[in-house]
């Protein structure tokens, strides 16, 4: 190889290992990865519930490649040009170009099978059925909370909901399993009784969850981003506030997962829990039609 195609040829080489390195880390979730690496993956691709990037990750990972090599060629495009060139002249250079368009073709084949494959797993509850009318009610107070915030970065607390009934749940991002089932049942149930309820998520994971976070878990969560609420704080607020909602969990400090059952308040316009659920949508919505009636 002439020793002026060394830095041309090299850099291109650069951008396509970062390219893939890139790729994989969006993508694929090591099992024993540390926590701080799932963390990473999942602030840098805006990671969904079904392990795949939002739209803004996947804007992310189609935009890095062009950038880099458009900087590339504004820069040195000449000499960059000359080099490429001088490869397809030789016979062992355009075997590398082929080998390499291989290696592309087979990571874009494998991509598009872990896309493919990416399902929320169904989970059904074998209660869900109307709740009976002696379902007794709970009467508790809205517990206090202080230092959360919501996706807007404001303070929240019961006066945010103004006089709102809400639908209240918890979850949190990395869970690809009972959290985004859950919280798709509080919306089926709003959309078959009151469009007015709201709907408030409480995450279970502030180590995570950050409060920078919260407007992609509103678009991540499908939920409307004036009207209802994700909301986080520091973890010692969060946890204070799980525990004076009667939240358990149980966290596993290894994985960062959490233990949790698909627990559903539903609370008047004063800000009276009325009742609790760990039913299905049928239970949550008959519940929420007593709301609305009351």
């Amino acid at each position: 190889m002439d020793r002026r195609d060394l830095w041309p040829l090299g850099a291109i080489g650069f951008i396509l290992v970062v390219t893939v390195a890139w790729w994989t880390l969006a993508l694929l979730s090591v099992p024993g990865a540390p926590e701080w690496l799932e963390r990473t993956r999942a602030v840098c691709f805006n990671l969904t519930e079904t392990g795949l990037p939002d739209t803004k990750g996947w804007l992310l990972l189609f935009g890095q490649p062009p950038t880099m090599l458009v900087l590339l060629f504004v820069g040195w495009g000449d000499h960059v040009g000359a080099s490429l060139r001088r490869l397809v002249y030789r016979r062992g250079g355009r075997l590398a170009i082929l080998g390499t368009l291989t290696l592309l073709l087979a990571g874009l084949s494998l991509a598009a099978a872990r896309v493919r494959g990416a399902e929320i797993p169904a989970i059904v509850f074998a209660d869900d059925e109307p709740a009976p009318e002696t379902y007794p009610r709970l009467d508790r107070p809205w517990p206090l909370m202080e230092g959360l915030v919501d996706q807007h970065g404001e303070p929240f607390q019961l006066s945010s909901l103004e006089g709102r009934a809400a639908l209240i749940t918890f979850a949190f991002g990395h869970c690809g399993t009972m959290c985004p089932v859950v919280v798709h049942q509080t919306r089926q149930a709003r959309l078959e009784n009151d469009p007015g309820l709201a709907i408030v998520v409480f995450t279970l994971d502030p180590w995570r969850d950050t409060p920078n976070r919260l407007p992609s878990l509103v678009d991540q969560y499908g939920l409307e981003t004036g009207s209802d609420f994700v909301v986080s704080g520091s973890i010692e607020d969060v946890n204070a506030v799980l525990d004076a909602w009667n939240m358990p969990r149980e966290r596993d400090e290894r994985s960062g997962d959490i233990t949790h059952p698909g627990l559903v308040y539903l609370v008047d316009g004063d800000g009276t829990t009325a009742y609790g659920s760990t039913g299905g949508v049928i239970q949550l919505s008959s519940l929420a039609a007593r709301l609305t009636r009351s």
